[in-house]
């Protein structure tokens, strides 16, 4: 079997693709917490001091991760020394970050008011939110398989591009879901700011699992030949 020695290795210097596994760290640590918001708020609505507490939390997260994000940027190698093309990987921990930003995005939404959701609609909205993160969960694999083909080619080539196809199918259910989420929606007998606020944070949990697409994208594009 032919191993790829990893050059960063030979010469003692870090690989810029460590910097993305400790980003998502912080991108998996928030899908926890989206969880644990939604079920709180459903629970005890905006004044839920617990949701407070949570969404505190989440900014604190996207804060730690804009820090990692930048870190790693303004740390990076000269172009011989990237092991994949600069400009797909700037453009990788951009995505990855949106992912969060959609994540503080939706709960800001979820705070503006309390919201009395009718029970159908909340079981619904709550299969969307877990569908989603779980679009941003399976980006993991795919980030874990890319680091290791690029960088020792140990990694089997097929599953890695599985991965992939994985993380798209989940956003493409997510995409149906939140269609018919939608029509539930606008034929609910709810004020129309109520709609009009559920109808972002949804989005916004959609929008989610669609940067996470967008990474596998970019990913499959780091391992093109």
């Amino acid at each position: 079997m032919l191993f790829r020695i990893p050059f960063l290795s030979m010469i003692g210097g870090r690989s810029p693709m460590d910097g993305l596994l400790e980003h998502y760290s912080q991108v998996e640590a928030a899908m926890t917490i989206i969880n644990e918001s939604l079920l709180c708020y459903i629970g005890g609505g905006s004044a839920c001091k617990e949701f407070q507490i949570l969404k505190q939390e989440l900014d604190q997260l996207e804060d730690k991760a804009d820090k990692i994000k930048r870190n790693t940027r303004n740390h990076l190698p000269r172009g011989l020394f990237m092991a994949v093309d600069k400009t797909l990987f700037l453009n990788y921990t951009r995505a990855q970050d949106n992912i969060l930003d959609s994540a503080q995005d939706a709960l800001d939404w979820l705070n503006i008011h309390t919201v009395n959701i009718p029970g159908a609609l909340r079981t619904d909205g709550l299969s969307l939110v877990e569908e989603a993160i779980r679009a941003v969960e399976l980006l993991k694999p795919a980030l874990e398989g890319t680091i290791r083909l690029v960088h020792t080619d140990i990694a089997d080539r097929e599953a890695v591009k599985d991965a992939y196809r994985a993380v798209r199918s989940q956003h493409n259910d997510v995409r149906k879901m939140k269609s018919l989420l939608f029509r539930e929606l606008f034929s609910a007998d709810m004020d129309f700011k109520d709609v009009f606020q559920l109808l972002h944070f949804f989005e916004y949990m959609h929008e989610m699992s669609h940067n996470a697409e967008g990474c596998a994208d970019i990913l499959r594009a780091m391992i093109a030949r």
